[in-house]
């Protein structure tokens, strides 16, 4: 058997079974009797409550998972990707459009593929816990939008990149590494404007209160930005967040209207302050940095399996091609991507408690932080003890107990 294609099911399946022992061990971790820091805050009732939301999405998200694996697998070993490219070959277009097409149908498979889940997510589960505030004409505008701005966004950068490999030789993928930076710097500067306002409505936060306390924080940290303004996130949700968004005099501070609604105007300067937290600290330049690195270690990588026989035959293709070496990568990167994904989570609960250090530190306020926190977790159900395995493979944020214990100690 072509040792690529035992490596690559090898690995498709490996963590299939180690994803699914992760969540497996993690509702092992649930506990019924309320941790001590939330007695008065959760009742029984909502406690239980929160565990059912937690078991129901897990099964979930086991189902999808295995769903997609009896339909990948099969795929892979029938001879489905060659079938497709024997297809599109039979269009007679270029190299270059092939390649689009070829990628274009994959992705919107994996697009349709994906509905029903989504579907079944927003109007079922979310629903039945109270979460969802969308409607199905919003549910299918949605999908319709996010299409629509994929082949807007993504056919013109498959076709530099297919070109650049194409065309470029052993430097293609530095050129490919230095146009995709040019275009996330692009699309991070554009989103506030033109591209977040076409889900949501963003209006200036009205004067009073909260207002004053935030402009005259930022004021006194010498944090310059465009404007406050308040989301619609009850639109689709009644699950709350808080974010800035953009770079230099663009950035703005976004509070879903859900947040101000269930926080005090302490709570929410706690929160915009952990926000901040995140720029003064350069969080925002280590993680950009890292995505960088990451990319340019991916197309380097790219550029050495490309064209490569073993692999496409791994695959079952009849044909050798830039575009097919493209998505048969994928598969094979899987086992770097996984470690980068864990030390960029460990970076990132780390850059977690420091944001909630500078929030305290520059606030004075600590038990808003901390009942901010708690509130939060409250409202949206969280997880208060996952297993430690959970926490080290998949969370971007730390526990919430172990956040406010480390804000314990701060104060």
């Amino acid at each position: 058997m072509n040792v690529f294609l035992i490596l690559i099911l090898g690995f498709y399946i490996s963590f299939y079974l180690f994803d699914s022992i992760v969540e497996w061990l993690n509702i092992r971790c649930v506990s019924t009797t309320i941790p001590a820091e939330f007695q008065g805050v959760y009742d029984d009732e909502k406690y239980a409550k929160s565990q059912r939301y937690l078991k129901e999405t897990t099964r979930f998200g086991f189902i999808q998972q295995t769903v997609t694996l009896i339909i990948v697998v099969p795929f892979i070993l029938l001879g489905g990707f060659n079938q497709l490219d024997v297809f599109v070959r039979s269009l007679e277009l270029s190299s270059l459009f092939s390649g689009v097409v070829y990628i274009l149908i994959l992705l919107l498979g994996m697009m349709f593929m994906g509905i029903p889940f989504s579907y079944y997510s927003t109007f079922v589960i979310e629903e039945s816990y109270g979460f969802n505030k969308s409607t199905k004409s919003i549910f299918w505008m949605d999908f319709l939008k996010s299409m629509l701005l994929s082949f807007l966004i993504g056919i013109p950068i498959l076709m530099a990149m297919l070109w650049f490999f194409e065309s470029l030789g052993s430097m293609a993928w530095v050129v490919a590494w230095g146009f995709l930076i040019f275009v996330q710097l692009i699309l991070v500067y554009i989103a506030p404007s033109f591209i977040m306002p076409l889900f949501n409505t963003f209006e200036p936060l009205e004067d009073g209160e909260l207002k004053t306390k935030l402009e005259a924080y930022s004021l006194e940290h010498n944090f310059s930005f465009e404007g406050i303004y308040k989301m619609d996130g009850s639109k689709r949700s009644s699950k709350s967040n808080a974010y800035f968004t953009g770079f230099g005099k663009q950035r703005r501070i976004v509070l879903f209207d859900t947040l101000i609604e269930k926080h005090s105007a302490d709570e929410l300067l706690a929160i915009l302050a952990h926000e901040m937290g995140h720029y003064k600290l350069r969080h925002i330049h280590k993680s950009l940095a890292l995505s960088v690195v990451t990319s340019g270690l991916m197309l380097f990588l790219l550029s050495l399996f490309l064209n490569n026989v073993l692999l496409a035959e791994a695959f079952g293709m009849e044909s050798v091609s830039i575009y097919s070496s493209l998505i048969f990568f994928g598969f094979l990167f899987q086992p770097i991507e996984a470690v980068i994904g864990v030390l960029s989570n460990y970076l990132s609960r780390k850059h977690e408690f420091e944001a909630d250090a500078f929030a305290v530190r520059t606030t004075a306020l600590p038990d808003a932080m901390i009942g901010g926190l708690k509130r939060l977790s409250v409202d949206n159900l969280s997880n208060l003890e996952p297993s430690y395995l959970k926490v080290w493979v998949d969370y971007t944020h730390p526990p919430v107990l172990q956040r406010i214990n480390a804000i314990r100690k701060l104060a």
